[in-house]
């Protein structure tokens, strides 16, 4: 059987980029990958309900780190006068031992971003609305965007309080798995309910991405001279003189 690879991954490079940049030594390689990981967890966990889309972890210099949050909410994340911000960079700096600076991004494209939607999905479950009307709700707000070209969302668990779990999903429009230069987004998030925990998965497709320098030409009109009719000249080219024989 086929296996779902997570879109995002298989597109680093390509359409996404990575989610850290920074540079290590071989020894300090695995340390640093162990603190992004510590720091994002504390982040999404903190702030579970808050709409963080991606943290993104920059490490310029082996003293200090630079973490930029994007998030639908983040009037939340800064709090009063900074407050929160400054509370949340010093957990930061205990859990990392460094230096840690804290950047708020603001997520607007709510109804085009995959984690959003999930998320969006995931609270309604957890108020008892049908999974289906939240799905289709989802979806058609979705595709009025011009940008979105197709989307498809899947939920999984006791669905409705059914004593056996089960598996739904709906789609609309193209979702080009195959295609690695379509730029899809794919979020996951978990909703928690008195029936169990309930998957939602989205998958959202902008479009395809092809760089300006592997654009291919149309070819020019030519008319050779194998396939050309009788007297057919080629364009941009003068008609050859008449002949004459003189007796």
């Amino acid at each position: 059987m086929g296996q779902k690879v997570n879109p995002i991954g298989l597109r680093v490079g390509i359409t996404h980029g990575w989610q850290s940049n920074w540079f290590a030594r071989k020894k300090q390689f695995a340390e640093f990958l162990a603190a992004d990981l510590k720091l994002r967890s504390y982040i999404k966990t903190k702030f579970a309900n808050h709409g963080i889309v991606r943290v993104y972890i920059e490490r310029k210099t082996e003293k200090s780190v630079k973490a930029t949050i994007y998030t639908a909410k983040p009037g939340i994340l800064i709090g009063r006068g900074g407050t929160e911000v400054e509370v949340l960079r010093r957990n930061l700096e205990k859990i990392e031992g460094r230096q840690v600076f804290v950047n708020i991004k603001e997520v607007k494209d709510y109804a085009t971003n995959a984690q959003l939607v999930a998320e969006g999905i995931a609270f309604q479950l957890e108020k008892r609305i049908s999974f289906r009307r939240a799905i289709k709700t989802a979806i058609t707000r979705a595709m009025k965007m011009k940008s979105i070209k197709g989307i498809k969302v899947m939920v999984s668990g006791r669905l409705g309080g059914a004593e056996m779990s089960r598996r739904e999903w709906a789609k609309e429009g193209r979702i080009p798995l195959h295609t690695l230069r379509a730029d899809i987004d794919y979020g996951f998030y978990e909703a928690r309910t008195t029936f169990g925990a309930i998957g939602c998965k989205v998958w959202v497709f902008k479009g395809e991405v092809v760089p300006e320098h592997t654009r291919i030409a149309p070819p020019k009109h030519t008319v050779s001279g194998a396939s050309a009719a009788p007297g057919a000249t080629a364009p941009g080219t003068a008609a050859p003189a008449p002949q004459t024989q003189q007796a």
